[in-house]
């Protein structure tokens, strides 16, 4: 969500940011809409103040006895007219916000410009695209003629996109998370937070979400819908409230399911599990002052960043360009592990500075040292990161050549001891 005040203080550069993020909007219209919803805002108040002014005549008149029927029916205009102006203004601000609602983020000045991904640059890599000396298999080709891993099934009861794992792999699964949320709670200073998995259209709408991603949502018969990730809940933790300055940065983890209707996704990564309707996933919010964001997206990047390390797979760090970033984000480092089945690089992790676009959807705001509040919060979320993609990535790349996983060291005190998987 945008200031309308800071697009009123410079619209020349608001218009160039949003054509850095190819979106159409016409500024002289926005400005417009402002003008005419401040005009009606200012007649509303300027008969506002003369019928208080005729009011206290009207008293004067009483105490003394004399008639005041045509100054109550002045009144009674002036609080007419006063309605109307206020009512339009009203009609005005909806349609500015429903204009600004629907505008993306303005980007930070050294994101670079770029249409797709093919603009993203890479930061640093950190190991080497796995070498074997066999021909190395995708993890469905490894994992679902066990009978560990089904599709079939899953289908039958749920649809595309869902899986069903069994024995090792569902322990693998748990393990993996239960890894994930102990690194970030024991070592990186996150709280563990358990969150609700239903939250309603006001906490969607406070992490952007809504209503432009309506379609990548699942929606319950009562009007709530599910999570597609757990930033929703956990950012909105502090929506509508004023949080003293000496507790930030606030730093929660949660291990929770997801939701994701997939819908922009048909016949993309059809096959496996990498692209799922319901998936877990260790996700990370910092709520900080302005000024610390820029130090705690490094620092969250390099949390979700330690974990690919501690499982031993390669991966490379992206700076996202201005056509591949988030609807809501400011800045993204995506994290892309390399799957050798696949021969490719792919996500695994996305960690974003949003800087105060969903603290003034929340109206979620910092308390300084003085006690008087003194701005927005700055909201960042990132991968931590998602389990299933880990499991595929810990397959493909720990594969060995008789079809066996060798299981990385950080992982095998949450799998009793256990060194190899057999599949």
């Amino acid at each position: 969500m945008h200031d309308i005040r800071l697009i009123r203080a410079d619209a020349q550069a608001f218009a160039h940011a949003m054509a850095r993020r190819r979106a159409s909007v016409d500024v002289n219209h926005l400005l417009a809409l402002d003008a005419q919803r401040r005009d009606e805002l200012k007649r509303g108040q300027d008969l506002q103040a003369e019928r208080n002014t005729l009011s206290k005549s009207v008293g004067q008149l009483r105490r003394t006895g004399q008639p005041t029927a045509e100054l109550e029916a002045r009144s009674t205009a002036l609080a007419d007219a006063t309605t109307a102006h206020t009512e339009a203004a009203e009609s005005l601000g909806r349609q500015l916000d429903t204009i600004l609602e629907a505008l993306p983020n303005i980007l930070d000045a050294d994101v670079p410009d770029g249409a797709d991904e093919t603009g993203n640059v890479q930061l640093r890599q950190v190991g080497h695209p796995t070498l074997h000396n066999f021909t190395p298999k995708q993890h469905f080709e490894l994992a679902e003629p066990s009978g560990l891993m089904e599709f079939e099934r899953a289908g039958r009861m749920s649809g595309s996109r869902f899986t069903i794992l069994r024995g090792d792999l569902a322990r693998l699964e748990r393990a993996l998370g239960q890894f994930m949320i102990d690194l970030h709670t024991r070592e990186h200073g996150y709280e563990e937070v358990s969150v609700p998995l239903l939250v309603n259209a006001s906490a969607v709408y406070g992490t952007s979400q809504l209503p432009k991603f309506e379609e990548d949502l699942f929606r319950t018969t009562d009007g709530r819908y599910l999570i597609p990730t757990a930033e929703v809940p956990l950012t909105n933790y502090v929506s509508g409230e004023i949080v003293p300055e000496a507790k930030l940065p606030t730093r929660f983890a949660a291990l929770s399911q997801c939701f994701r209707s997939e819908a922009g996704s048909a016949g993309r990564d059809t096959r496996g599990m990498l692209r799922q309707h319901q998936f877990t996933k260790c996700e990370l919010v910092s709520i900080t002052h302005p000024d610390q964001s820029d130090n705690e997206h490094e620092r969250m990047t390099e949390c979700a960043e330690n974990v690919l390390e501690r499982l031993e797979l390669p991966y490379r760090r992206l700076l996202l360009c201005s056509g591949d970033t988030g609807f809501g984000s400011a800045r993204t480092h995506d994290l892309e592990v390399w799957l050798p089945g696949q021969g490719a690089w792919r996500e695994i992790s996305s960690c974003s500075n949003m800087r105060d676009f969903q603290a003034r959807r929340m109206n979620a705001r910092y308390r300084g040292a003085d006690g008087k509040a003194a701005g927005l919060v700055h909201t960042l979320n990132g991968s931590g990161v998602a389990v299933g993609r880990a499991l595929i990535a810990v397959l493909e790349v720990h594969q060995q050549e008789d079809g066996s996983i060798n299981i990385p060291t950080a992982l095998r005190p949450y799998l009793g001891g256990q060194k190899l998987i057999a599949l």
